[in-house]
């Protein structure tokens, strides 16, 4: 069955919206667990998740903690995850309903990782024109936001996500799964918020994302692509 892991960081205003999300849309018997984990919250999102938790959660769920940084935080979820699958969600992307069936239908048929395609949820033109290149399977159309699961043997033998990468290490990682192995895209929809654009402005944002996709295919460092990052994007 499935585990979903979930890195966070200072995301009280949404996780309890999301863990009732994911109560709602999954199907019985088929989520192992749903692992929350920490990076060191400075505000009350660990609170918040583990009211949601103690109130009535149908799923089986749990906080855990870990240094900051999404490749770690979903590196400690993997590794106390019982389930054979993994899912990695980001904590402002909601999948859409019968997510778990799609998916164990998907590994079933021998795609042992995946994504979703993806809609933001804004019809700001720009974004409408982004999303649309979610629907092909090509590691350039890929990012975190929409979603990943993977077997865990998979997992396993390529070692994990990269922690050296502070940011980028969704793409870091789908992009050795497409070198290695196949890769399939769902056609089915995960929505995701488009606050990070709001804060920084549509354009400017897009323009950043793709200076730092072009920065890691010429062989920019973790590093570089972390100073880029933290110089010009508002988290």
């Amino acid at each position: 069955m499935i585990s979903i892991i979930i890195p966070v960081y200072n995301e009280a205003a949404g996780i309890a919206d999301l863990l009732k999300h994911l109560d709602e849309r999954s199907t019985s018997g088929k989520i192992t667990e749903i692992l929350v984990v920490d990076g060191g919250s400075t505000d009350n999102t660990i609170f918040r998740a583990n009211n949601y938790i103690n109130n009535g959660s149908l799923l089986p769920m749990s906080v855990l903690t870990s240094r900051k940084g999404r490749a770690s935080q979903m590196n400690t979820g993997a590794k106390q995850a019982k389930g054979e699958i993994l899912y990695f969600l980001h904590a402002d992307s909601y999948p859409p309903h019968g997510f778990d069936t799609t998916i164990l239908n998907q590994v079933e048929k021998g795609n042992s990782a995946g994504c979703f395609r993806m809609k933001f949820d804004t019809k700001h033109p720009v974004l409408t024109f982004s999303q649309w290149f979610t629907r092909f399977n090509v590691r350039a159309c890929r990012g975190g936001d929409q979603s990943l699961f993977i077997s865990r043997d998979l997992f396993t033998s390529l070692k994990g996500f990269n922690e050296d990468f502070d940011v980028y290490e969704d793409c870091e990682f789908i992009g050795r799964i497409y070198d290695e192995h196949d890769f399939t895209v769902v056609n089915d929809y995960v929505i995701t918020s488009s606050r990070k654009y709001t804060k920084n402005g549509t354009l400017r944002l897009q323009y950043h994302f793709t200076v730092i996709h072009f920065k890691k295919w010429f062989g920019a460092s973790p590093s570089e692509l972390t100073r880029y990052y933290n110089k010009y994007i508002v988290s």
